[in-house]
């Protein structure tokens, strides 16, 4: 028998580097896209910045510190996190119920899979037109489902409670659909197997959704809950379109972190401070981002201990 070919040294480096070389594009589009703007707002973040100059005087953490001390930003972080917690826990249940059902046997499935990205696609203003009428304090059409069965109706744009549901609910309106086919793709993963054993072993449809299902979709679900986490945070246009005004409210029942900079920025022109709530805002996201990481994976090693 001969010698086994040598490969090459171009075939080693190909086999070594190309993968650098395949994903390098997204990381290169990223630093442009990401890095450097992120790099700029830092820079304008400490300086008293000016629009049309492009410059401005050096002030150090003073924007942190006027952003910090103002009570409109901790209204504004107050607003983000109660419409974030009032989307995510609807949202997380409701999405599991619809992709469970799509998992099953049904007829036309392929129809109501595609059915329920419908709502994704379609446009945020066209989406908050639609719910602006239902949600309506005068003539909308809650309300009047209210009066008519004799309940006094629902301030939704004067109670801060109320306002905040009717946000949350347009937002899972809009990505419920979305996350459901993100579950279905993690439970069409789970090994078939497991499902014809707990049938043999006489496990209903509840017991093998919680003892099979669930703990099975961990990894998804700590993905859904990353990504939840990291846009929930930076709810804007759902906020900005619920009323005319655009400013979060009369009385800023529903501004959140992202509409308080925007208004910093392009309604009072001041970008140093407008950059500073950025900052903060992505330092907020950061640690519920990677308090939601520890939560779930403590919860996904637990799970995997009792097995």
């Amino acid at each position: 028998m001969g010698r086994p070919p040598r490969i090459s040294r171009r075939s080693r480096w190909d086999y070594r580097y190309s993968p650098y070389l395949y994903i390098l594009p997204f990381f290169a589009i990223f630093a442009v896209v990401g890095i450097a703007p992120l790099l700029y707002t830092s820079w304008v973040a400490l300086n008293d910045w000016d629009l049309i100059s492009q410059e401005g005087a050096f002030v150090g953490f003073d924007n942190f510190a006027k952003v910090l001390g103002t009570s409109t930003f901790w209204v504004a972080l107050r607003n983000t996190v109660s419409i974030f917690l009032i989307t995510m826990i609807p949202h997380l249940v409701l999405a599991l119920a619809i992709a469970y059902a799509l998992d099953r046997n049904i007829r036309a499935a392929t129809f109501w899979r595609m059915g329920v990205l419908i709502p994704y696609v379609v446009s945020p203003v066209a989406i908050a037109l639609i719910f602006n009428s239902f949600f309506a304090d005068q003539s909308g059409l809650f309300n009047t489902w209210l009066t008519q069965l004799g309940l006094s109706p629902i301030g939704w744009h004067t109670d801060t409670l109320a306002s905040h549901v009717a946000i949350a609910t347009m937002i899972n309106f809009r990505w419920l659909g979305n996350t459901a086919l993100i579950f279905l793709a993690g439970m069409q993963a789970i090994p078939r197997d497991l499902y014809e054993a707990a049938n043999v072993d006489g496990a209903g449809a509840g017991r093998q959704f919680f003892s099979i299902t669930i703990p099975q979709l961990r990894p998804t679900m700590i993905f859904v809950i990353l990504t939840m986490t990291i846009g929930g945070l930076q709810i804007f246009a759902e906020p900005r379109l619920y009323d005319f005004q655009g400013q979060g409210g009369p009385n800023q029942q529903w501004l959140t972190l992202p509409l308080y900079i925007y208004n910093l920025g392009w309604r009072e022109l001041d970008f140093g401070q407008a950059s500073a709530a950025s900052w903060l805002l992505f330092i907020i996201i950061l640690v519920f981002a990677l308090l939601n990481l520890f939560i779930s994976s403590r919860i996904a090693n637990e799970g995997r201990s009792k097995r």
